[in-house]
């Protein structure tokens, strides 16, 4: 009678123990994660064409730039610990009357937003959604600046057209220039 009831135990306890662990979780690379920002290019005299940006740069306030080569669109991450994120684009024209034959033209775009956080799983975590503020005239969205001390912009004009950063699928921002 003992040695079942030790046997039992035994068993018992093996059981609970094999029932506690877990199984390896790993985030597949298809699971939607932190969405980044959109940005499409555009002519600026024909609104529905697209134009590449030759040799365009880019780089967060306190980071490194970041070639990106000549390119009609970009993806571009927020910040997940502020409300804002300070872009520069820099755009390099070509020029025969400048040494070396590139003017580096540097614009500054500020995006203001609040953020939610969204449970995916227990191996992914959380994946932060973002919502533009509205873009009003005492407080516009996103700011668009130059370098200081010139008084010239390589951005003429953007549209804001998605407010809800929830995926990648379509421009969030067309940029015309």
């Amino acid at each position: 009678m003992k040695r079942l009831i030790g046997s039992v135990t035994l068993l018992l306890l093996i059981c609970g123990y094999l029932w506690s662990c877990e199984k390896d979780d790993i985030c597949p690379e298809s699971t939607p994660t932190t969405p980044s920002l959109i940005i499409r290019f555009y002519d600026t005299n024909n609104h529905v064409s697209r134009k590449s940006v030759i040799n365009l740069q880019v780089f967060m306030e306190g980071k490194d730039t970041v070639s990106l080569g000549t390119t009609d669109s970009i993806a571009l991450p927020l910040r997940t610990d502020a409300t804002a994120t300070r872009w520069g684009l820099i755009f390099n024209r070509t020029s025969q009357s400048v040494p070396g034959g590139v003017i580096p033209d540097t614009d500054f775009i500020e995006f203001k937003y609040t953020t939610r956080e969204e449970y995916v799983s227990r191996a992914c975590g959380y994946k932060v959604m973002f919502t533009l503020d509205d873009n009003l005239n005492a407080n516009p969205n996103p700011v668009l600046t130059d370098t200081p001390g010139e008084n010239h912009f390589w951005i003429d004009e953007f549209t804001l057209e998605n407010k809800n950063i929830e995926n990648e699928n379509k421009a969030h921002v067309k940029i015309y220039f």
